[in-house]
């Protein structure tokens, strides 16, 4: 007869083995190669369903100085993967009857009334244009953005930034265009973004380590971010810009968030199951579809418009928030279907969801400098390597 402590020990085990017996073949590979040959440090991997964790697995070092590996719940800097995270804090409140993608910023921020495009005429931005880039609204500074204290004090530098060009008549990525959008969640919420996004998204899907402001205990899970030095090809510590994460500082839904990579992999179920995660809902499906559609007609978009980059602007479109692919190419996109959705972040991080599979595929890594982290070896070995996976 087995004891007490036995039986615990066994159902621990056996716990434990099964967290981490969902993997997928050649994902794991293909990620050792990535960390030897000095691309990424180390990464945790997820492909999941609407309803089913098909793969998760960590690799390399968290820190590799101090030689800490990589755990699963490691926290990461997502960086622009936030965008989504906005544009549904937008539609939730459009579900709700509260706002349309369709009014006008000044609408609900009569400031920007006297805001004027090139041409000298009322620029009329609308919350879609601010949410696919085409709003044509110029940045705010980063010494502003650094100085703000709040979402609100960030108002006058963006009515003061130079207009870019005339609003729908091009796309041009635009960071300050996502953080207002936030700060109209504010003003139609009566909540500040980050408990807005906590109470709306992240509790409701036990996202519970998604934050604007990671705690200190936090903070010793985050992996270090790793620049690769162009001299010698080895890894350096990099640090996020000041403006993410700082305590006292405003939650920037263009770029602010870190969580883990369970986290966003509950937001993705969320998505690919119309809305709704475990009985809880937090979009309608009307609203995921216009989360995840082209409201950019045939402008090109994206960061693979140059030719270093093999002209593929046209392949892409942007919803609201999210990056859509409309023809796959070479590289990463090449295994998605058509109508697949998501978004990448400065270090590298991303996250793809197809609808028509079903399936999501995240990849949480700490590398700055990619000339192109969309076009980055590591996204296209995790992507193929996945999709072989999912084809045995």
């Amino acid at each position: 007869m087995k004891s007490p402590a036995l039986a615990v020990c066994l159902a621990l085990a056996s716990f434990t083995a099964a967290a981490h017996a969902a993997t997928l073949p050649g994902i794991g590979a293909a990620i050792d190669g990535q960390i030897k040959a000095r691309e990424i440090a180390g990464a945790v991997t997820m492909v999941v369903t609407a309803d089913r964790v098909l793969h998760r697995q960590a690799a390399g070092f968290a820190d590799v100085a101090a030689r800490r590996p990589m755990p699963e719940d490691a926290l990461f800097w997502i960086a622009s993967m936030t965008k989504p995270v906005t544009g549904t804090a937008i539609l939730i409140l459009q579900d709700e009857g509260r706002l349309s993608i369709d009014d006008l910023v000044e609408k609900h921020l009569p400031e920007f009334a006297g805001l004027r495009a090139p041409s000298g005429q009322p620029a009329g931005l609308t919350i879609k244009q601010i949410l696919t880039h085409t709003s044509g609204l110029g940045e705010a500074s980063t010494q502003a953005t650094q100085a703000a204290r709040n979402l609100a004090d960030l108002v006058p530098a963006w009515l003061a930034a130079k207009m870019q060009f005339e609003p729908g008549s091009q796309w041009k990525y635009c960071q300050s265009g996502i953080n207002l959008a936030g700060r109209i969640v504010e003003v139609v919420s009566g909540r500040s973004f980050d408990a807005f996004t906590r109470e709306r998204i992240f509790e409701p899907l036990g996202m519970k380590d998604a934050t604007f402001f990671p705690t200190e205990a936090q903070r010793v899970r985050i992996a270090t971010g790793y620049a690769r030095k162009k001299e010698t090809g080895a890894l350096e510590p990099a640090a996020p810009r000041a403006d993410y994460g700082r305590a006292g500082g405003p939650p920037l839904g263009n770029g602010g968030l870190y969580c883990t990579a369970d986290d966003y992999a509950r937001f993705c179920q969320m998505l690919l199951g119309n809305g709704g995660r475990e009985g809880r809902r937090v979009l309608s499906p009307p609203a995921v579809k216009v989360l995840s559609s082209v409201h950019t007609g045939d402008l090109p978009t994206g960061f693979f418009q140059t030719e270093a980059f093999g002209h593929h602007g046209v392949n892409y479109g942007w919803g609201i928030g999210t990056c859509v692919l409309k023809t796959p190419h070479a590289g990463a996109a090449e295994v998605l279907s058509p109508g697949s959705f998501g978004h990448g972040g400065a270090w590298g991080t991303q996250a793809w969801i197809d609808p028509v599979k079903g399936v999501a595929y995240l990849l949480m890594v700490q590398r700055a400098n990619f000339p192109n982290s969309d076009a980055s070896d590591v996204r296209t070995a995790f992507q193929r390597a996945a999709a072989d996976a999912l084809r045995r």
